[in-house]
């Protein structure tokens, strides 16, 4: 993988990165599409659940909470604001 690309569960908070693939298939992977989670769609990661999981996410401006295991499945790669 290249330096910048990582799952988007471990964007840090307040972070910013833009989608480079979905590594999932079948429904999960056809719900993350409907999201707008398309190739290099603009996500800010705003603040965790107090037990961690989920992560809020804004998404084209809108906030999507996705667990950790469904945005595991999302690389994305670290832009600045």
């Amino acid at each position: 993988m290249e330096k910048n690309i990582m799952p988007l569960n471990v964007l840090p908070i307040g972070g910013f990165a833009k989608v480079k693939e979905l590594v999932s298939d079948g429904i999960a992977r056809r719900r993350m599409l409907d999201l707008g989670l398309i190739a290099d769609t603009k996500v800010e990661s705003l603040r965790k659940s107090p037990s961690g999981d989920p992560i809020a996410y804004e998404i084209r401006g809108t906030v999507i909470a996705l667990r950790s295991d469904e945005a595991s499945k999302i690389l994305v790669e670290a832009i600045e604001s």
